[in-house]
């Protein structure tokens, strides 16, 4: 696995440290956040932060929020469900693609920072949040809606699927399109602008295999390319990286596969 930490090309500076106002005898945890913010000359910086350890929940996001509310309100970063359903609280932290809100502090060691970045190669619109334009606009690409050459007349009917062709979508339809896979994969650095990383190449097998699609064969025409599909070399970090615990290099060799009995 490639340690993540910092946005690419970027040269950081030693930040404020600001410490909250402890008891006695109360545990600290250091945390070291990326900041960022459009026409400040201390561009890019690290801010060091005290934390009490008795005074904010248990995932990463509490971190967070104990930061903004407390400490420095300046602070930004996404956040919705708190569930590991959005997908917006997607960061690094310690070097390792996840999302804040699924992120338990027990799995950091508390004698050492806890360093939170924005994702990888993405540019940075403000501290922890990044810009998805061009992830979304690879995501719409694949057109994901299902597809059918049923008439309008036939519409009106369920299209249904037994269970055993619904089960095939387990572990495809649950991506929340956070980007963690995407951003730490090595071959979406180097080619994102052609290669369409393996979160949406995930996305593209859904409806592939999804039983009530009709249009498999065009779908899969779409992706036989040699940049959009195989810059894939199966170096594997979306699957050690994604916190849904989904598997994208299985879907992507799938894909490949397919275009071969389809030919």
């Amino acid at each position: 696995m490639v340690e993540l930490t910092l946005p690419k090309n970027a040269v950081v500076k030693k930040g404020k440290t600001v410490c909250s106002p402890l008891k006695n005898n109360t545990a600290i945890r250091h945390v070291e956040v990326y900041r960022w913010q459009p026409d400040d000359t201390e561009n890019p910086r690290i801010d060091t932060f005290e934390i009490p350890t008795d005074e904010c929940g248990s995932m990463v996001l509490d971190v967070l929020f104990k930061i903004k509310n407390d400490l420095d309100s300046s602070l930004t970063f996404r956040r919705s469900c708190r569930e590991g359903v959005c997908g917006s609280c997607a960061m690094n932290v310690n070097g390792k693609n996840t999302l804040a809100c699924t992120a338990n502090l027990d799995n950091y060691q508390r004698d050492k920072p806890l360093r939170i970045y924005p994702l990888p190669h993405m540019n940075v619109v403000k501290d922890l949040v990044v810009d998805m334009r061009h992830f979304y606009a690879q995501y719409a690409s694949i057109e994901p809606w299902l597809q059918s050459d049923l008439t309008f007349a036939d519409s009106a009917r369920e299209h249904l699927q037994t269970p055993q062709q619904r089960a095939i979508l387990d572990g495809l339809y649950d991506c929340v399109l956070c980007a963690c896979c995407s951003t730490s994969c090595p071959s979406y650095w180097w080619n994102s602008d052609r290669y369409l990383g393996p979160a949406v190449l995930l996305q593209a097998y859904r409806w592939i295999v999804d039983s009530r699609d009709d249009k498999k064969s065009a779908r899969l025409q779409v992706l036989s390319d040699s940049f959009k599909l195989y810059r894939c070399h199966t170096i594997m970090n979306c699957v050690d990286t994604c916190p849904k615990g989904l598997n994208p290099a299985k879907a992507i060799a799938k894909i490949k596969q397919a275009l071969i009995s389809d030919d």
